[in-house]
Parts: structure tokens; C-alpha cells; sequence
């Protein structure tokens, strides 16, 4: 069970963090995975601007248990597979990982008459591991997704898994890069342990988890 005041507590202490790091209007997605629904009704109690989560089923699960005037925000920020759409489009207001044109054309198709809010996952370490698309491809997904009809937001990132602070930079500076070349307005890169550098490069999004709700169960 969360402790509701340790989680307020900690959101102080974020909100101190952004502030002293240069932030201004920069909004909170609590990650929420693997935790129970309370979740979600403790970050909306709290104001946390969204909700993130990282697994359709474990959302569409959630999304069973909490009414849709009770739920903050739902933001989908994990890899989703094509086929898992289905389940959780009445549920997401913005698709943070999409990384892909088949995942834009089913978005789209689940989604049908409603304006589908989404930012471009990219890949700015380069890592073999790391979900989302080239740098180079940033472009073609954001047209294609435009001409679907689609409100890309911006683009999202994650920083290098060994978390160097020059690398961590370095990618969260290319994020920003290719958001203003666009013309896009969100930049969402930054977890609990990167926090202060994705806001000294820009970031208008951070993703917090442990820092916001404590070691996972």
C-alpha cells in the first residue's frame, strides 16, 4: 500500500529538484508500473500532472478498476507490440514510445475519430538495447503520423544505460535538437537518477518512478 504522505513529500521534493535545475513549467509523469490502481488515484489526489505506464496489460487492468473521472492522465511509455493497441486505446491520452509506421496505422485505427496525441520515441544512444527509432527517421514518422491526422506533441527519449553523465548529456542534447529542427514543443527524457541533466538540456517532460513512489515492490 503507498503511503500517501511520503509520496507528497517526494513530490515536493521533485518539484525542489526541477526548480533548482532550471525548470520552469516542466510536467511530472508518475511511472506507475507494477503498482496496485491506488496509484492512479493517489497521483491524481496529488496533482502529478500524468500517469505512466509501461505494460498494456497491467494498464488495461488498472484502467478495470479506476472509473475514467477518476483517472489522471494516462500516458503509454513503454515498447509496445502492434497487436496490444487494441487493448488499451479507449484508455491512453498520449503514446509516448511510438517508434514505428505499423504502430501509427493501428494507433490510428483503434483510435477512430479522436485526435491521438503522440511523441516520436528516438534512440539517441545508438544502443542496441534501446528501444526507438534513428535519429534519421524522426522526420518521416512525424509526417507520416501528421498525414494520419495525428497531434505529434514531440519526441521522447531514455538515456544511456550506464547512465555516464557525458553520454546522458549528449543524448538528451540531440533530443532537443531534433525537437526544435521540427518544431516540435515536448522533450520528454528524464528518470529519477538523470533528472537534473534531461532539465539543464531542455527537457518540457520527466518520467519518475522511484523518486516519486519508492522502490518497487
Amino acid at each position: 500500500m503507498l503511503d500517501a504522505l511520503r509520496v507528497a513529500d517526494r513530490l515536493v521534493d521533485i518539484r525542489r529538484r526541477i526548480a533548482e535545475a532550471g525548470g520552469h513549467g516542466v510536467r511530472i509523469v508518475g511511472v506507475t508500473k507494477t503498482l496496485g490502481a491506488e496509484s492512479w488515484l493517489l497521483a491524481k489526489s496529488l496533482g502529478i500532472d500524468a500517469v505512466g505506464e509501461n505494460y498494456a496489460q497491467e494498464l488495461a487492468t488498472k484502467a478495470a478498476e479506476v472509473p475514467p473521472a477518476q483517472r489522471p492522465p494516462v500516458h503509454f511509455i513503454g515498447h509496445l507490440q502492434t497487436n496490444k493497441v487494441r487493448l488499451i486505446a479507449d484508455v491512453v491520452d498520449v503514446w509516448q514510445s511510438v517508434d514505428r509506421l505499423s504502430l501509427i496505422s493501428e494507433i490510428v485505427k483503434r483510435q477512430p475519430g479522436r485526435a491521438v496525441a503522440m511523441l516520436i520515441q528516438v534512440n539517441t544512444t545508438g544502443e542496441d538495447g534501446k528501444f526507438g527509432c534513428t535519429p534519421g527517421e524522426v522526420a518521416g514518422l512525424v509526417a507520416a503520423a501528421q498525414g494520419e491526422g495525428c497531434d505529434v506533441l514531440g519526441v521522447m527519449t531514455m538515456g544511456p544505460s550506464d547512465q555516464d553523465e557525458q553520454r546522458t548529456r549528449t543524448a538528451f542534447a540531440l533530443l532537443r535538437g531534433i525537437a526544435d529542427e521540427l518544431g516540435l514543443r515536448e522533450r520528454s527524457m528524464g528518470m529519477s537518477g538523470d533528472l537534473e541533466v534531461a532539465i539543464e538540456e531542455g527537457a518540457t517532460m520527466v518520467r519518475i518512478g522511484s523518486a516519486l513512489f519508492g522502490d518497487r515492490p
